[in-house]
């Protein structure tokens, strides 16, 4: 079992506890910002051939990604609690229960992939009524979603690789695979749609195309790799100390991502009150707002592994100003967003009311009447994943839960409900209760910030009291 780590990963751990603040989180999330920004380009474009098949091909999709999002929320909580006790570890120099986190994790992970695979798939349609999908819908997509959940299970293994290639720093790395994977999946998607003219079911046989490519490349380099973050079998431990932390922070984080897209397939099944296609226009709404939230969601999950690192190796007083440096980028990248959608919005929407060269001035009208609301909350998202990678590097991953929980069961569901009873607004209500929970969501963020701030300055406090004694 490996001891030590390779100079290279050594080397960026001095790094990341040296360095000015600003420059290590322009390094190392800056590359994680412009993919997440990047891939939102190719959902964009993935949507817009969804609205070549037609706009009931676009509500299809928009549900049912809810959903797959819902079944991908089991990974997500598994990289995110690995990585931050896997950067943990790496910032302490403690390479030996490096290498025990990464391969329990990767373990893990397969045995979740299988189990969700038998449950899933046999099941898809009964699994889409549950959750009160409409039943146009599911006889439009349940192709899709069974292949969805086939790429899911290889995405659930690509999302702990890229988590912890992101924990030792692989910005770049992990930038030029993930941008790969995009591409094939894109090219797929316009040669299966355009080029054959095929239906929806192909554009998810596209993403699996993609992922498993990436899966392949995983598969034939870990053997390769050396130092503390190799793949062992004798490293795998299904003990207190190795996986306990791990699911401390992982059931959280996929509790909350589970919920969190529970609730917007509840929001898209009352969202169905007004019509199939205002679910499909707040699911563009949504991949709109994505041009500018996703940015921010990159710099989220390199900040909460930087994070981590500096608290593990007593680095308290860094973590602030890591996390200030965030706070700063992630504002300015709102307003930036705000100003450049306010002024592309109606060119946006058009081009998704237009399929097989028909135009539909209703849908197009939903789209900007549902954005111009939901554009409000850029800047408080801002706020909010600043505030969240701070919470996760500190490992209160259960705050995270109640504030995005309460996104959406709290200023999200009931505020729709409201609207829809006491008030007669049309699609537009969909665009206000996301405008409302967004910036409500921001606002107790910052409430929460603030008692966490003060418990990190007394942790610094009494690190430098006892270095004194």
């Amino acid at each position: 079992m490996s001891k030590i780590a390779s100079a290279k990963d050594e080397s960026f751990r001095k790094y990341v506890i040296t360095a000015s603040p600003m420059r290590v989180l322009m390094a190392v999330c800056g590359p994680l910002a412009v993919y997440q920004a990047m891939q939102q380009i190719f959902k964009f474009m993935d949507m817009l051939m969804a609205a070549h098949v037609s706009a009931n091909a676009v509500s299809a999709i928009s549900s049912l990604t809810q959903v797959s999002a819902m079944v991908s929320a089991i990974g997500s909580g598994l990289a995110v609690g690995g990585c931050i006790r896997i950067s943990e570890s790496y910032g302490q120099g403690d390479y030996e229960m490096v290498q025990k986190r990464t391969s329990t994790l990767y373990a893990g992970t397969v045995i979740v992939s299988f189990l969700v695979a038998v449950i899933l798939i046999p099941f898809a349609t009964p699994f889409l009524r549950l959750f009160q999908t409409p039943e146009e819908l599911i006889s439009a997509g349940v192709g899709y979603f069974q292949v969805e959940i086939l790429s899911l299970i290889l995405s659930f293994f690509n999302t702990v690789y890229i988590a912890i290639e992101r924990s030792r720093g692989h910005a770049r790395k992990i930038l030029y695979l993930n941008l790969a994977v995009v591409i094939v999946k894109l090219g797929l998607s316009a040669v299966f749609v355009y080029g054959f003219g095929w239906g929806v079911i192909m554009i998810s046989v596209a993403s699996l195309i993609s992922h498993a490519s990436l899966t392949a490349y995983v598969l034939i380099t870990m053997p390769k790799d050396e130092g503390a973050f190799r793949f062992s079998f004798s490293a795998i431990r299904f003990d207190n100390k190795t996986i306990a932390p791990i699911l401390k922070i992982s059931y959280p984080v996929a509790a909350e991502k589970l919920l969190f897209a529970a609730g917007k397939v509840m929001v898209n099944a009352m969202c169905g009150f007004y019509g199939a296609l205002t679910v499909g226009a707040l699911g563009i709404s949504n991949n709109i707002g994505g041009f500018t939230t996703n940015w921010h969601a990159g710099m989220q999950d390199g900040a909460s592994s930087l994070i981590s690192q500096n608290r593990g190796a007593g680095c308290y007083k860094r973590t602030k100003k890591i996390f200030w440096c965030l706070m700063a980028v992630n504002v300015l990248i709102g307003v930036i967003g705000w100003i450049c959608i306010a002024k592309t919005l109606p060119w946006m929407a058009e081009i998704f009311a237009k399929s097989k060269n028909q135009f539909d001035q209703r849908f197009c009208d939903m789209i900007v009447e549902i954005h111009r609301y939901e554009m409000v909350g850029y800047v408080f998202l801002g706020i909010n994943a600043a505030v969240t990678a701070l919470l996760l590097g500190y490992g209160y991953a259960k705050l995270v839960m109640i504030i995005n929980v309460a996104r959406v069961f709290v200023f999200r569901v009931p505020v729709l409900w409201a609207l829809q009873k006491f008030t007669t607004m049309g699609a537009e209500a969909a665009g206000v209760t996301m405008m409302v929970s967004n910036v409500a969501t921001g606002v107790m963020s910052v409430a929460v910030m603030i008692p966490v701030l003060i418990i990190i300055g007394k942790k610094r406090d009494a690190l430098e009291e006892t270095s004194i004694t």
